[in-house]
C-alpha cells in the first residue's frame, strides 16, 4: 500500500477460528488476531490449536498480514504453569505480537519471546498518557487503547507519548456495558469470569423488577412484557468516520467480533476495506454491511459520553436482513459453473446476490444445481453440502451467496 495517511492505517479483524482467518486475510484484513485454545478473553471463540497457529501463520505472511496472539487473561496462581507450558510449546512460531493486559503474563512472555512485540490489551484500560508511558517504559510499543475515550482525549494522548508507540482503537462491533471489558456481573451471576475468557453476556439477558415483600411478581422496568435490557449496548461502528480517528493518531483500526460468522466478517472488512483505501464514504458500503447481523450503530464515545440512544433498550435481538447461503470454493471459467459450499438451504428458483472481497455485488436466480455426482437437484438442503450451479459473472474462492430473508421478500 501506498503512505497515503488513510491507506497505511492497519485494518485489524477477528479470527475465532482458521476458517476466519482466511477469510479476513481475503477480504483485506491488514492483521488478524485470536486466541489459542486457553488464556484470551474470547474461549467461547473454541481458540487454535498449536498446529492451527502454526498454519495460520504460515497462511497470514504468505499473503502479507501480520498475526497477533491474544494471552489477555487476568491470570490467578493456577494459570501461570500452564501458561508457561503453552509459551514454549508455541516457541519457534513467528507471530507478529501478543495482545497482554496482566503484568505477570508480560514477564512469563518475555522469557520465551524476549524480541516479540507487545500489544496492551483494551483490558488494562488505558485512559490517560501518563499511563501509556508508564508502559512504554516497560517495553509495551502499542496500545489498545479503552473503549471510554474521546477523539480528543485520544489526540492529548499521542501528543506526549513517542513517536515510536503505537496507538490501536476499536472502530467496529460489539461494545461492553463494564468499564474496559472488566466485569465481574458474568462471574457473579454464572461463575463464568469474564477476565478469564468465559464470559456469559449478562449484559444481553432480560431482566425484570421484583420488590422484596412481594417475591414471585415480577415487572418490567420500561420496555416490555419480557423484561428490561438496561445493560445492551448498541454496536459500535465508525465507517462514516475513520479520518477523524486516523487524525487523532490512531494506528490501528480494530474490529471487535472473535464469535461472529465468516458472513458479518466479510461485510464488515469488504465496508472497511473500501472506505480505508478510497479515503471516502460511500452510504452502499453501510448498505451492504447491514445485511449482515448487527445491532443498532452508534459511535461509542467517540465524541459524547453514550446516552439512551446508544442503548438497545428494547431488545437484545441482532437485526438481519439477509441470510448466508454458500461460500464459493472454485470456478470454471470456461463453463461458468461454480463449486459452492451450501451454508442455508438453496433452492432452485432463488434470487441470491454474490459477493467478493472487492467490486459490484450482483443478483441472479438459482436455475439449476447439481450434486457432487452431476446429478440434478432441486435443493441443497444438508449442511456444507457441496453444489454445483453456473453463475453469471466471474467469481473466485471465498466470494459468498447471500439471500433475502423470506419474510423481507
Amino acid at each position: 500500500m501506498n503512505e497515503d495517511p488513510l491507506t497505511s492505517i492497519e485494518l485489524l479483524a477477528p479470527a475465532g477460528d482458521p476458517e476466519k482467518l482466511r477469510f479476513a486475510v481475503a477480504y483485506g484484513a491488514d492483521a488478524v488476531y485470536f486466541g489459542g485454545q486457553a488464556f484470551s478473553l474470547r474461549a467461547g471463540a473454541g481458540g487454535f490449536s498449536v498446529e492451527e497457529i502454526r498454519e495460520g501463520v504460515a497462511f497470514a505472511h504468505e499473503r502479507g498480514a501480520r498475526c497477533y496472539l491474544t494471552l489477555n487473561i487476568y491470570a490467578h496462581n493456577e494459570d501461570l504453569a500452564p501458561l508457561a507450558e503453552y509459551l514454549e510449546e508455541i516457541r519457534g512460531i513467528p507471530l507478529d505480537g501478543f495482545i497482554v493486559s496482566d503484568p505477570g503474563v508480560i514477564r512469563l512472555i518475555r522469557r520465551v519471546f524476549p524480541h516479540t512485540p507487545l500489544h496492551l490489551s483494551t483490558q488494562a484500560n488505558v485512559t490517560n498518557g501518563e499511563t501509556a508511558l508508564f508502559w512504554y517504559e516497560q517495553g509495551i510499543r502499542r496500545i489498545v487503547l479503552a473503549r471510554e475515550l474521546s477523539l480528543e482525549e485520544i489526540r492529548q494522548i499521542r501528543e506526549i507519548i513517542p513517536g515510536d508507540m503505537e496507538l490501536e482503537a476499536f472502530v467496529h462491533g460489539a461494545m461492553c456495558v463494564s468499564y474496559s471489558g472488566r466485569c465481574l456481573l458474568s462471574t457473579y451471576m454464572t461463575g463464568r469470569d469474564a477476565n478469564r475468557g468465559a464470559c456469559a453476556h449478562p449484559c444481553r439477558y432480560r431482566y425484570r423488577l421484583e420488590e422484596e415483600r412481594r417475591p414471585g411478581q415480577y415487572w418490567p422496568v420500561e420496555e416490555d412484557g419480557r423484561g428490561t435490557y438496561i445493560f445492551n449496548s448498541n454496536d459500535l461502528c465508525m465507517l462514516e468516520h475513520l479520518p477523524d480517528l486516523i487524525g487523532a493518531g490512531v494506528k490501528s483500526l480494530k474490529i471487535e467480533g472473535r464469535m461472529k460468522s465468516i458472513f458479518y466478517l466479510a461485510h464488515v472488512l469488504r465496508a472497511y476495506r473500501a472506505a480505508l483505501d478510497s479515503g471516502s464514504f460511500d452510504p452502499a458500503w453501510m448498505e451492504e454491511m447491514e445485511k449482515a447481523s448487527h445491532r443498532a450503530f452508534s459511535t461509542g464515545f467517540y465524541y459524547h459520553p453514550p446516552g439512551a440512544e446508544d442503548q438497545s433498550v428494547e431488545s437484545s435481538d441482532y437485526l438481519r436482513s439477509y441470510d448466508f447461503v454458500g461460500v464459493v470454493l472454485d470456478w470454471d471459467p470456461e463453463s461458468g459453473i461454480a463449486r459452492i459450499e451450501q451454508r442455508n438451504k438453496m433452492v432452485a428458483g432463488d434470487e441470491i446476490e454474490l459477493f467478493g472481497p472487492s467490486g459490484e455485488v450482483f443478483s441472479q436466480t438459482i436455475d439449476a444445481m447439481t450434486d457432487e455426482e452431476g446429478d440434478s437437484i432441486d435443493e441443497a438442503p444438508h449442511p456444507r453440502q457441496i453444489v454445483h450451479m453456473k453463475v453469471e459473472r466471474p467469481v473466485e474462492p471465498y466470494w459468498i451467496l447471500q439471500r433475502k430473508q423470506k419474510e423481507q421478500i
